[in-house]
């Protein structure tokens, strides 16, 4: 590009209006964005995290994961909310409210090179339930905030913005409270014994404390649509069932359950030795009030995703979907099982 040019596109660049300005700027913003959206198979993955349990600093809520690159990731939506920036407008699904907040004049001048890059540069991930999401690393929440704050101290900022500096002191003091604690359990060692503790309640919740009598948990639509999907002909509802139906149940259903119950419930449930097969059946020892509502509630959701489906490649696209776990690779062959004709001993 020759001077001229250049000199040319700045004069052009004076003469817009501010309304002017700031739609070119969304629009280049959103070139950008898309640009860098590549298909889901080459997106990040959440192996960590959920909506449902955000990161708590204080009152605040924003939804937070850890990526399968271990890259710790804040939504760009729950940053937004959680610095009580103005929702107008200017936002596209949440996004470049960032952008458009560090280019003005009066925080500019506060925001480092490095911080702006990585602004302008969102991650592009998929959430553990399989949704695309937008966010930041972690870090990004502090220096924005450490921004902000500098620029208060300097009395450069607008009335408006008062109230997102206010916001932005309460996240750094409460990052600061949960950081020095953190801090703590680290050099102490506790985090440990918090993690056995977390644990401990998990199990206190879901594991009743004696066995319960048998009741019938798994209606007997489970076993006939999964017959169905697997291309099967003998009777869903006789009582003797193949031994992948047991390898099937543990993979749909049991290994959902919380981290260290299924483990717990093998312990206490153990394999016979002589007949390869358990005494009672893993819902025998969950509790009534927590553990099996939840298990019946799962069974539900696992009912309706095989209804929704043609065969079991299928299904398995949309299990999969609706439960990502990148930690735990699922037992569910391919192959075709119309060999299977009759069902192992109960």
């Amino acid at each position: 590009m020759t001077d001229g040019t250049s000199e040319g596109g700045k004069a052009r660049a004076l003469k817009l209006s501010s309304e002017e300005r700031k739609a070119i700027a969304i629009a280049g913003a959103q070139a950008r964005w898309a640009k860098a959206d590549p298909g889901r198979e080459n997106l990040s993955r959440a192996i960590c995290g959920s909506v449902d349990k955000p990161l708590m600093i204080g009152d605040i809520e924003i939804p937070c994961y850890v990526l399968d690159d271990e890259r710790r990731v804040l939504t760009v939506a729950g940053m937004s909310r959680g610095m009580a920036m103005a929702q107008g407008g200017s936002m596209v699904r949440g996004l470049n409210r960032f952008e458009l907040f560090i280019s003005r004049d009066r925080i500019k001048p506060f925001v480092s090179a490095s911080l702006a890059e990585r602004i302008h540069s969102p991650i592009i991930f998929l959430t553990t339930s399989g949704g695309k999401a937008y966010g930041y690393e972690a870090e990004v929440l502090v220096e924005l905030c450490e921004a902000v704050l500098a620029a208060r101290e300097a009395r450069v900022l607008q009335k408006q913005q008062e109230g997102i500096a206010h916001r932005c002191e309460l996240l750094v003091r409460g990052l600061a409270r949960v950081g020095i604690v953190a801090l703590v359990d680290e050099v102490t060692g506790y985090q440990q014994v918090r993690a056995r503790d977390a644990l401990h309640k998990i199990l206190e919740a879901y594991i009743a404390p004696e066995l319960l009598p048998w009741t019938k948990r798994f209606p007997n639509e489970f076993y006939v649509e999964l017959y169905r999907l697997l291309n099967w002909s003998i009777n869903p509802l006789a009582a003797g069932k193949p031994g992948y139906v047991g390898t099937l149940t543990n993979s749909l259903v049991y290994d959902k359950l919380p981290p260290g119950v299924v483990d717990e419930l093998r312990l206490q449930n153990p394999v016979n030795p002589d007949t390869k097969r358990r005494r009672y059946k893993h819902h025998q020892f969950l509790s009534e009030d927590i553990g099996n509502p939840h298990l019946e509630k799962h069974i539900s959701q696992v009912i309706a995703l095989m209804r929704a489906s043609d065969d079991w490649h299928m299904f398995k696209r949309l299990f999969r979907r609706a439960f990502p776990d990148p930690q735990r690779e699922l037992d569910l062959r391919d192959g075709d099982f119309k060999q299977v004709t009759s069902a192992a001993p109960a």
